[in-house]
């Protein structure tokens, strides 16, 4: 999976999601599954994270880039269960 989630997260920065590629769940799924309660994400391809991890606590990003979606109220923070999807057949 060459994607990546990304969020802005409490501390200011972002934070990366790494989809596990053989989880059974959609990119879509994941992000909603696993970006806190509420916050806006962004669905990115890996080449459009910089290269440089050396300043990462210092990346940052528009919050109006993003645009893919909110986490979910089953998600972090969430007292709801994530139901697992069923495969598609």
């Amino acid at each position: 999976m060459n994607q990546r989630i990304i969020y802005s997260n409490d501390d200011g920065g972002i934070s990366v999601i790494i989809p596990a590629p053989e989880c059974g769940l959609t990119i879509e799924q994941i992000a909603l599954k696993d970006v806190p309660f509420g916050k806006p994400f962004k669905i990115i391809d890996i080449a459009d994270l910089p290269t440089d991890r050396t300043q990462r606590n210092a990346w940052t990003v528009d919050e109006a880039d993003l645009t893919d979606g909110v986490g979910a109220d089953y998600g972090i923070g969430s007292d709801n269960p994530f139901i697992m999807p069923e495969a598609a057949q």
